[in-house]
């Protein structure tokens, strides 16, 4: 610009600046997700939680006596495959195994010395569910998984002792990867329980209506546990109900209405069945889908709320550390996803065969009774002799052991070590195992031509299992047939 004078001047500052368009924002990437900052209650909810129902549960066992019933008092204990070296504590070891776990509970609750106990609970509970197939329960499985996740969230860092202790721990939030894995832990009995339920005789009413049968004097609606309508509003709801359970929690329009489904779906469970624990911590665990806000209210009423998280959005540089605890947790989610699925590795029936039903979250999906016994054979002398399992279990051992193949081998290779220590150096043990799955009727389970103290316990599938060839219904299917 030319002023009066014939000099040159700027315009700068005579007119406004043109700065240049700003680039938009980069979104956040899945990794700074999943290590940005969220606030903390729902993981002390979880850790206060846990740590109640598992001391509740440690109480009943002393109440109940089944410490000595379970682990002390019988003689043969049926065990894991490779987890055959874990034997229960001799004298009054039990006793105090079980007085400890006691102890970390309450240490898990308070929030005292929090990783070390819930490495310690982790350990001694597994050890606990290692001593004897017979006692396998589905929340028993998740107690562990829970346990083990706890160990590495850091729930302990508001409302603890060890935040009041080390002020430096305290905080207010936590990474979003330790509450999602926690809603994920919780969430996958749920969603591969209604994976389970797609099959045949679940979705023709059994075994659910051979229970709703012997549960009429159900209170309110009991009189209608016959038809057919209220079979199936069981066999239905429960598979839905499994399925979208955890979508519809983490949906807003949806929440309430999920929630008052598995309030109905937990109490119905816990009034029918005899399933322990599982119910309320289930119940109470689902709280952990609504939002941070749910779980600091509760907290609060017990005057246990934590300090208040900051909502300044936060951006977080990722470093070698933060992708080496997502490949971690990859490989675990992995583990977790797989493991409900490798039944289909093995032919026949899941439920008949039993091999792959563990660990798959198959719950209440068969009804099975058995009667098994077992002739033993020296084939040095051409003695042989009838063995009934009753001599040698406990009544629930024998119930059941005459219904999975797998005890049924340990139980005849029990059979030929006491047969060798009372001076008969070669034998044979066959099964005669009689078994009815879902109302059918009952059929050889076993092989009986097979020595089933030459077969080696093996993950592999069994060729001395006969597959299942009763029909479900098979009065109704002679009924067809005459037709």
């Amino acid at each position: 610009m030319t002023t009066f004078d014939g000099t040159q001047s700027s315009i700068v500052g005579l007119q406004p600046a043109v700065s240049a368009p700003k680039s938009p924002a980069r979104a956040p990437s899945l990794l700074q997700r999943l290590f940005a900052p969220v606030d903390i209650a729902p993981l002390v909810y979880v850790r206060i939680i846990f740590g109640a129902v598992m001391l509740w549960e440690v109480c009943r066992y002393f109440q109940n006596g089944w410490i000595s019933s379970f682990y002390s008092a019988p003689t043969f204990h049926f065990t894991y495959y490779g987890f055959e070296w874990v034997k229960p504590w001799p004298g009054a070891g039990m006793q105090m195994h079980f007085f400890a776990l006691g102890l970390l509970s309450a240490c898990i609750v308070a929030g005292f010395c929090y990783r070390i106990a819930a490495a310690l609970f982790f350990a001694g509970f597994t050890y606990v569910f290692l001593l004897d197939e017979v006692r396998y329960l589905n929340h028993f499985y998740l107690i562990c998984l829970i346990s083990f996740v706890l160990i590495f969230v850091p729930a302990e860092r508001a409302v603890s002792v060890d935040a009041w202790l080390r002020p430096k721990l305290r905080s207010s939030v936590a990474p979003a990867w330790a509450l999602w894995l926690l809603r994920a832990q919780i969430g996958i009995p749920y969603f591969f329980g209604g994976i389970a339920k797609l099959n045949a005789d679940w979705l023709q009413g059994e075994p659910m209506r051979l229970w709703l049968a012997r549960r009429m004097d159900f209170p309110l609606i009991g009189r209608w546990f016959q038809e057919e309508w209220m079979v199936y509003f069981f066999v239905i709801g429960g598979l839905l109900l499994d399925l979208l359970i955890v979508p519809l929690l983490l949906w807003r329009r949806t929440r309430a209405m999920a929630f008052a489904g598995a309030v109905l779906f937990h109490l119905l469970n816990a009034r029918l069945f005899s399933i322990g624990i599982f119910p309320w911590l289930m119940l109470a665990a689902t709280v952990i889908f609504f939002p941070p806000a749910v779980p600091r209210r509760l907290l609060a009423c017990a005057g246990l709320e934590p300090p208040a998280a900051s909502s300044s959005p936060t951006t977080v540089t990722i470093t070698r550390r933060h992708r080496v605890i997502a490949g971690l947790l990859s490989i675990y989610l992995l583990f977790q996803m797989l493991m409900p699925l490798r039944h289909f590795a093995y032919p026949g029936v899941v439920h008949w065969t039993e091999q792959g039903h563990r660990f798959s979250w198959h719950m209440k999906l068969r009804s099975k009774q058995g009667v098994a016994r077992f002739h033993v054979t020296d084939t040095v002398t051409g003695q042989s002799w009838t063995v009934e399992p009753a001599a040698h279990l406990t009544l629930r051992q024998v119930e059941k052991m005459a219904t999975h193949p797998d005890m049924i081998l340990q139980f005849s290779h029990y059979l030929a070590a006491v047969s060798r220590n009372a001076g008969h150096d070669r034998v044979q043990v066959r099964g005669d195992v009689h078994v009815s799955l879902n109302g059918r009727r009952p059929q050889r389970l076993i092989d009986p031509t097979v020595d089933l103290a030459a077969e080696p316990r093996t993950l592999r599938p069994a060729a001395w299992i006969l597959p299942l060839t009763e029909p479900l219904h098979p009065s109704q299917a002679a009924e067809k047939d005459r037709r």
